[in-house]
């Protein structure tokens, strides 16, 4: 079978699509003949060796994929099942989607919601099931349609786009931004009621700013985060799961302590079963397909390599998908 294969030997590094045997793939109890795979945002840093997301080597990428149940040793699954597996150390720990096949638990899948199709299940990928975590993190921490705008930072890209999707579909009044004015009318296809230039959000601010957001869905970190924060209403919500500008925090507590701001943090990769099984549900009956299919991008396995730098640099609208056997 054909995988990107990640290396390190001393110094070097390498990243390149390899043949591997189903007896090289690693212990589990439940095979899976992968379909679709994506590029996301942490499938980029690793495949450029951006940051060490990568644990253990040699690693094949890729954080997730869908496909169908070759062979299984576990109880909840038979050969011909549809499965979408997200998170659970694919790409980092154990061999991940950028290939084939894999080998994993049987723990770790999720059964694709009827009526979606596998590469559907990929168009929304990793990024998209994280956008969903958030808006339902929003929603635990009492955000109520007609309160206010919601933001979302990183607005063009994966996360972004199917949270604006998801977040104007439920009767929200969604803020998009971004750094790329040509993507207005893309922005307000998906839902967006306003966009504004992400330079307003991505320089150092205020503790304290002028309140604007009911909520925000923020996955760029660093000063966009801590603006977003010090602009948040009282006793709003913010959901953070990413770190595209940076890992840095430059805040301070006046929101939380004067405002009451709650930053919840949202981790797509170890979510307990039910919140994902709730999230799968909900992206089968809440996410507009026709929105879905106007942010995809179809590529082949090798090409996974070639479009990872231009993730990182911001360049990539929308979602990736991956046809491994392509």
């Amino acid at each position: 079978m054909k995988a990107i294969l990640l290396t390190r030997e001393a110094d070097r590094f390498e990243a390149r699509v390899a043949e591997i045997g189903d007896d090289d793939l690693p212990e589990g109890d439940v095979t899976v003949r992968v379909e679709y795979s994506t590029v996301n945002y942490k499938d980029a840093l690793a495949i450029t060796d951006k940051s060490p997301i990568v644990r253990k080597w040699p690693m094949v990428a890729g954080i997730d994929c869908a496909g169908v149940v070759e062979a299984s040793a576990h109880p909840s699954w038979r050969p011909g099942d549809r499965v979408v597996l997200n998170g659970w150390g694919l790409g980092e720990t154990h061999w991940g989607g950028l290939a084939q096949k894999v080998r994993l638990r049987g723990d770790w899948p999720v059964r694709v919601p009827d009526g979606m199709t596998t590469r559907e299940a990929m168009a929304i990928g990793t990024a998209g099931y994280t956008a969903m975590l958030c808006v339902m993190a929003l929603e635990r921490l009492g955000l109520a349609k007609g309160r206010g705008d919601v933001l979302v930072t990183g607005a063009t890209g994966g996360v972004g786009s199917v949270a604006v999707a998801i977040l104007a579909g439920l009767g929200y009044r969604v803020v998009a931004s971004t750094g790329k004015a040509a993507e207005k009318a893309y922005l307000e296809s998906l839902g967006a009621a306003e966009v504004v230039d992400r330079a307003a959000l991505s320089q150092p601010g205020k503790p304290l700013q002028k309140e604007r957001w009911a909520g925000v869905v923020d996955s760029v970190g660093s000063h966009t985060l801590a603006n977003a924060c010090a602009q948040t209403m009282s006793e709003g919500a913010v959901a953070a799961c990413g770190l595209a500008q940076g890992m840095d925090f430059p805040a301070t507590v006046a929101p939380f302590i004067l405002r009451g701001v709650t930053l919840a943090g949202v981790n797509s990769v170890t979510a307990p079963m039910e919140r994902r099984l709730e999230a799968w549900r909900r992206l089968a009956t809440q996410l507009d397909r026709r929105k879905l299919g106007s942010m995809v991008t179809d590529i082949g396995l090798a090409e996974a390599i070639a479009r990872s730098p231009e993730v990182i640099a911001g360049k990539v609208r929308g979602r990736l998908v991956v046809q491994v056997d392509r």
